[in-house]
């Protein structure tokens, strides 16, 4: 068993990934930079510098693994089964109902200690 941890390209990972920080730091620093241009020309340099900046860092280790991630998310995301209208519409009634009736008892119960301590206090009888 070798205790060597492999680490194949992770020096160069790590420059990319700065590489593509500084870039997408230094776009933003830019759109801030000079108000005077038109703001369709900053906001497309931005979204260059950001597709720039993704794509150098899908080609290290650490993107592809987020990548792979987040296309297994949207596999898991089809598979959910989502309520139908009427069970939300009826999922909702029940909840609005249920946080009507806590309230009543709550205040029910506050305004029944209130006079409770104001009766132990004296206060209750005038």
């Amino acid at each position: 068993m070798s205790s060597n941890i492999e680490t194949s390209g992770g020096t160069l990972d790590t420059v990319k990934l700065v590489f593509a920080l500084l870039l997408i730091v230094g776009a933003t620093i830019a759109f801030y930079l000079f108000p005077q241009e038109s703001t369709l020309l900053r906001v497309a340099g931005l979204l260059a510098a950001v597709a720039i900046a993704t794509l150098v860092a899908l080609q290290t280790r650490k993107g592809r693994e987020v990548w792979g991630f987040v296309q297994g998310a949207q596999i898991e995301v089809r598979k959910v089964v989502w309520p139908t209208r009427q069970e939300t519409v009826q999922t909702t009634l029940i909840v609005v109902v249920m946080v009507i009736l806590v309230a009543i008892i709550l205040w029910l119960l506050d305004m029944f200690l209130g006079w409770g301590i104001g009766s132990l206090l004296g206060r209750g009888t005038a």
